[in-house]
């Protein structure tokens, strides 16, 4: 059962990790075209992506991980990868509720009423600068969990 835990632990790893920067690679270009029907486009698949990856990914940490802990009798807080791991899941976390996942939501209406028109408006591109500078740090946290519960310090 540890072994099945642990693997879904990691593949919850790869969906979380892979769709945040994934996405954040396709809304950089689908932004650079500065044509309002593509970053329309664009907005919405980040936003049913996250929808779908980002939460499966989430969920998948948390059961394989904390799953696979208990099965195998690890004490949550007792070594530094685990408390480290959980420290930087949980900053990361702070920083995508606080502020990312409002600036999406503000991103993603924004983008419906300007679909079809000529331009994009200037908040929505405020925005966006704002959600790229604070998702590469968000992402920060997640890459270092990964390498702590990698290494095991």
């Amino acid at each position: 059962m540890y072994d099945v835990l642990k693997a879904l632990h990691v593949i919850g790893v790869v969906l979380l990790v892979g769709n945040v920067t994934i996405t954040a690679y396709w809304k950089v270009l689908s932004d650079r075209t500065n044509d309002p029907k593509i970053v329309a486009h664009a907005q919405r698949g980040v936003n049913v992506a996250d929808w779908i990856f980002t939460l499966a990914g989430i969920a998948l940490v948390m059961i394989g991980g904390y799953g696979a802990a208990w099965v195998k009798g690890l004490p949550l807080f007792d070594s530094i990868w685990l408390v480290g791991g959980q420290i930087l899941f949980v900053v990361s976390g702070m920083m995508w509720l606080g502020i990312l996942v409002p600036l999406q939501i503000r991103q993603g209406r924004a983008a419906r009423l300007f679909a079809n028109a000529e331009r994009i408006p200037m908040d929505y591109l405020r925005d966006s600068q704002r959600w790229l500078v604070w998702g590469i740090i968000a992402t920060v946290p997640l890459v270092a969990a990964t390498v702590l519960m990698v290494l095991k310090p």
